[in-house]
């Protein structure tokens, strides 16, 4: 009772009692799963082995799969930064720019699901044949909030001096931009991507619904591994495969993202 006594009089309030209960959900929800899923993937049979790595790579339709759900990264994370970055770019022009971009954002206070099937049922109303199509559109309608906001966020922020300044110095109006805008909003343009390419590479039920089941990435391929088909341990193999993909990409966007940073600096 005396030690139990002195530990509470000796107890302080400090940041690390507060980060306390982020690390154990982190332990619980975080690395736990990761650990289960990297033992699961060498395991076969109750041994260990890497028959679930050499079953995936020699799968044409599983490699397939993968290479299909990158194209789509790629082709939904251009579309969004296509249509977005115009967008964000007005907005931020407009005094009301901060209360219009939640216009944007309305549609994710929306469950996923929801939106999702609510977009499949227009497209069978006026007889539009569910399909690649179909699935993109669904991809870049969900995901371009998620480009838009880092833009406005980035672009708002700059400082208008510099456009007038180059204007001053005799650049049009395209040459400003070019010159200041766009260099100064690589930080935006960098979150958008990352916010867009890797939920998109990952993701499921919007090809499963939009496709009437007809086409299916990596997500989708993941989850009936684990669910329909029970396979775990092929399923655990693919988990890490997206988990690395993620890392990778990640990885590069950052290097790309301080080289551009040093490059601004190195003009201003």
């Amino acid at each position: 009772m005396k030690k139990l006594s002195s530990m509470i009089k000796n107890f302080r309030i400090t940041r690390s009692v507060f980060s306390l209960p982020y690390v154990i959900f982190m332990m619980l929800f975080i690395l736990a799963p990761l650990v289960l899923i990297l033992v699961n993937a060498f395991l076969a049979e109750g041994k260990v082995t890497f028959d679930n790595f050499v079953n995936f790579f020699t799968n044409r339709a599983g490699l397939t799969v993968l290479l299909n759900s990158l194209l789509v990264g790629v082709i939904t994370t251009g579309l969004c930064l296509l249509i977005g970055y115009p967008a964000a770019y007005l907005l931020s022009k407009q005094s009301s720019g901060r209360i219009l971009v939640i216009f944007f954002m309305l549609p994710m206070w929306v469950n996923f699901l929801i939106r999702t099937l609510s977009t499949k049922a227009i497209f069978e109303a006026i007889g539009v044949e569910l399909g690649w199509f179909t699935v993109i559109f669904g991809m870049v309608y969900n995901y371009l909030p998620f480009m838009i906001l880092p833009l406005h966020t980035a672009l708002a922020g700059i400082d208008k001096s510099y456009a007038e300044a180059a204007a001053d110095l005799g650049a049009n109006p395209v040459a400003a931009f070019v010159k200041t805008t766009l260099p100064m909003s690589v930080s935006g343009i960098i979150s958008g991507i990352t916010m867009v390419f890797v939920p998109t590479i990952s993701t499921f039920a919007i090809t499963e619904i939009l496709s009437n089941r007809n086409i299916y990435l990596f997500g989708d391929s993941i989850q009936m591994k684990f669910l329909v088909s029970g396979d775990v341990g092929i399923g655990s193999v693919m988990s890490l495969i997206m988990l690395l993909f993620v890392l990778i990409s990640n990885f590069i966007l950052n290097r790309f993202h301080k080289k551009s940073e040093t490059k601004g600096k190195n003009v201003w």
